[in-house]
């Protein structure tokens, strides 16, 4: 089984560059995208119902932001979930910031964390929903359900997930108070796939800004995770950040998963 997660920095602007072409060839179990800035009677029949390479339709579901052309997060499923939920937090979920589907032995959630902004003005607003989602990871671990948490977490956790860690420790996304939060959220035992199965190599990175050619010289950050609980970690085959896809400002981060009875 293949997720992938995509900050898409718009659907209707990437369709324009071969979304739903790219969506087919790879044809992914499931995908999740994170700032769509739209709403779903704002799309094609293309982008509402796509289809993989052997013509197999995908169930396509959003949560989009109060606010027009703003925000905004989707799945797209092969396969049907069992239920659909936002976060169940009004000024989160007001934004479309996240939308989480119930499968037979996991709950996946397409997340977007907010962006704390200059001069920290939205922190405490990001700080809020980190908390959230926390306390909701651990309520789903207590009831014995696993999850994968993955998304755009606008931050970048260690000096190895940043091109330039010491020009940018004031900057958002990057900010102490940020990378705290990523710390507790690891230390409550959760995991971050890529940097499990990728220990301390740095230079990867999902997000790179359009300013002086940054992509091409890769100075980058990697602000975009699949992060799950520890009963299901065995399960990670893989986890790669795809920076050869062009279309947005980040690139699609993609998780490989074994079926339940294989081994590791």
């Amino acid at each position: 089984m293949r997720i992938i997660s995509w900050n898409v920095n718009g659907i209707r602007a990437v369709e324009k560059r071969d979304f739903t072409g790219w969506l087919s060839r790879e044809s992914p179990d499931a995908l999740c995208i994170q700032e769509t800035k739209a709403r779903p009677d704002q799309l094609s029949e293309e982008l509402r119902n796509p289809r993989d390479k052997r013509g197999r339709p995908y169930h396509s579901y959003w949560a989009s932001a109060k606010k027009p052309g703003y925000s905004g997060v989707a799945i797209y499923s092969r396969e049907e979930p069992l239920e659909l939920q936002p976060l169940g937090v009004d000024d989160f979920d007001g934004e479309g910031r996240v939308l989480q589907a119930l499968y037979r032995d996991f709950v996946l959630i397409s997340a977007y964390f907010p962006n704390s902004q200059d001069a920290r003005a939205r922190l405490p607003y990001k700080l809020a929903f980190c908390a959230a989602i926390l306390e909701h990871c651990k309520k789903l671990v207590k009831k014995e359900r696993s999850f994968i948490l993955c998304g755009d977490y606008n931050i970048a956790h260690t000096p190895l997930d940043i091109a330039r860690p010491k020009e940018n420790e004031d900057s958002a996304g990057y900010l102490p108070e940020e990378r705290a939060w990523m710390d507790s959220f690891t230390s409550a035992g959760f995991v971050d796939t890529f940097r499990h199965l990728h220990p301390g190599q740095g230079g990867h990175y999902s997000w790179w800004s359009y300013r002086a050619n940054a992509r091409a010289r890769n100075v980058g950050w990697r602000l975009d995770y699949h992060c799950v609980d520890p009963a299901f970690l065995p399960r990670i085959k893989n986890s790669i950040i795809r920076k050869d896809v062009q279309g947005s400002d980040h690139c699609p981060v993609e998780i490989e998963i074994r079926d339940a009875k294989e081994k590791p």
